[in-house]
């Protein structure tokens, strides 16, 4: 018997995060169950080397709401692309581990339902937001945003973090992105607005459970050569052009 797709899913990579994921899922699952909401939690594993895997099954045998997918290398962007295009819900919330902030969803789903937006971005540098973390950090995303503006057009504030998005809508423009670690993220976001879809930003009130899992210094030559070959692709060899079954108006940034 068919089990009917319900109505929201949320997609979180995970790795090596045996120290903050039980109490993640669990706070975040008593949110949405207080809220009555239909909804599946797909934990997206990749490459842990902790005891990430066994705490994912255990919760997942504990709460039938919980699921989660296992592949065998360290890949942010692979992981939540694979998450992205598993999820079974009408709407999808990408989230991350150490963020989970239910206070997003209740603002992303009205626009999404509402029919103002086919993604919303959760974006820690737009007017009204509050970004606790270092200021290193701060920085880091500062100098990202305005490399994907130089060399790509980028005119939003953001592309890492919270997002929501109509599955149907977005889930296709994900199985186009060509990079994967921490700039599938920024692809999945610029593709969007490129092709047409309603891309609106709101302000998040970022306060993050633990620091990043991987160090800043390590992954900035992965990203700049993933930010390169982003340039090759959007804006030499194949440039996007707006998909024809796209809503007409016009991206909000």
């Amino acid at each position: 018997m068919s089990v009917a797709p319900p109505r929201l899913s949320i997609v979180i990579p995970v790795y090596n995060e045996e120290g903050i994921v039980a109490q993640a899922c669990q706070e975040l699952m008593e949110a949405l169950d207080l809220r009555g909401w239909d909804y599946e939690l797909l934990l997206t594993e990749n490459g842990s080397t902790d005891r990430t895997v066994p705490i994912l099954e255990e919760l997942a045998n504990r709460h039938p709401r919980l699921r989660h997918v296992h592949s065998p290398h360290p890949n942010y962007g692979l992981a939540l692309r694979r998450g992205i295009l598993e999820a079974r819900g009408r709407w999808v919330v990408a989230d991350e581990i150490d963020l989970c902030d239910p206070a997003f969803y209740d603002r992303a789903l009205p626009l999404l339902e509402g029919g103002q937006a086919d993604m919303v971005v959760g974006s820690k540098r737009a007017p009204g937001s509050v970004d606790g973390r270092p200021a290193f950090r701060r920085t880091a995303t500062w100098v990202h945003n305005t490399v994907l503006r130089l060399l790509l057009g980028f005119r939003g504030t953001d592309t890492h973090g919270v997002k929501a998005f109509s599955r149907d809508l977005i889930a296709p423009v994900a199985s186009r992105c060509v990079v994967d670690r921490d700039v599938f993220a920024s692809e999945l976001v610029l593709r969007a607005g490129l092709e047409g879809k309603r891309v609106v930003e709101i302000p998040i009130e970022l306060r993050e459970k633990r620091a990043p899992s991987i160090g800043l210094l390590r992954r900035v030559p992965d990203v700049l050569r993933q930010v390169a070959r982003l340039f090759w692709v959007l804006r030499v060899s194949a440039p996007v052009r707006p998909d024809p079954e796209s809503s007409k108006s016009p991206p909000a940034w």
